[in-house]
C-alpha cells in the first residue's frame, strides 16, 4: 500500500488500446461512450431521513444538559447520540469512498485513456434544486482518483472543457442553441437532431462528444 501511494511508483499495466469518454451526470453517476451506465447510488439520500432524526435527538440532549447546567464531556446521553450520528455520517462516506475506487479502477484499468470534463461543480451547486445530488456523488474525489491511479498503471486521463459537448450532435455536428433552435435541458434526456435527424440518448450524445474532444486535444 506504501509503494503504491509513492508517485515514483508505475505499475505499468498490458496496453488495452481502448478510448473512453465520461460523463458525469445527476441522474446517473456516469455514462460512458461506450452506452455503458453507472447507476448513482444515493448513499447519503437513502441516510438522510434517519441521520436527521438521530441529529434532533442529539440536539435536544444538548439543550437539555445546558439547561441542567452539566457539561456535554459529562453527559453519557448526549456522547452515547453524538457517536451514533458519527457512526452514520462515516458509514456513507465509507461506502461513497469505495464506490468511487471500484468504478476509478475498473475505468483506468480497462482503457489507455479515460477523458472526462472539466468539474465546474461550484457553478451548479448554486443551483439549489441539483445541490444535494452533486454533493452526495463525489465527482471531485472521483476524478482525483482517475488522475492518480492513471499514474499508477501507466495510462492516460485528462479533462476536457465541457462546452456544448451536451448540445452537439456527434453525428453532424449542428448545436442546439442554433439557428433558432432551443437547447436542450436537464429534463430532455433523448433528443432527435433537428439537422441530420438522428436520435441520441443525452448522455451517451455527450460521453461520445466528450472523447472526440479530448483525442483533438492530444492531437
Amino acid at each position: 500500500m506504501q509503494l503504491a501511494s509513492d508517485e515514483s511508483f508505475v505499475k505499468v499495466s498490458k496496453a488495452t488500446h481502448g478510448h473512453v469518454g465520461i460523463d458525469l451526470n445527476t441522474d446517473n453517476f456516469l455514462t460512458d461512450s461506450e452506452g455503458n451506465i453507472v447507476p448513482n447510488p444515493r448513499y447519503y439520500r437513502t441516510i438522510k431521513g434517519k441521520l436527521a432524526k438521530e441529529q434532533r435527538i442529539l440536539s435536544r440532549r444538548q439543550q437539555r444538559a445546558k439547561k441542567e447546567h452539566r457539561s456535554l464531556r459529562d453527559s453519557k446521553n448526549y456522547q452515547k447520540q453524538r457517536l451514533l450520528v458519527a457512526k452514520l455520517h462515516a458509514k456513507v462516506m465509507n461506502q461513497r469512498h469505495n464506490f468511487l475506487q471500484q468504478i476509478s479502477t475498473a475505468l483506468i484499468k480497462n482503457h489507455d485513456l479515460v477523458v472526462a470534463e472539466e468539474l465546474r461543480s461550484k457553478n451548479l451547486l448554486k443551483n439549489h434544486a441539483l445541490a444535494l445530488s452533486i454533493s452526495d456523488v463525489g465527482w471531485r474525489t472521483f476524478l482525483g482518483m482517475l488522475a492518480y491511479k492513471a499514474k499508477l498503471y501507466g495510462r492516460q486521463f485528462i479533462t476536457i472543457n465541457p462546452r456544448n459537448t451536451t448540445q452537439t450532435c456527434r453525428d453532424c455536428g449542428f448545436v442546439m442553441g442554433t439557428n433558432g433552435t432551443d437547447k436542450l435541458t436537464l429534463d430532455d434526456r433523448n433528443w432527435t437532431c433537428p439537422n441530420c435527424g438522428i436520435h441520441h440518448i443525452r448522455d451517451w450524445n455527450a460521453a461520445k462528444n466528450i472523447l472526440d474532444k479530448g483525442i483533438a486535444k492530444l492531437a
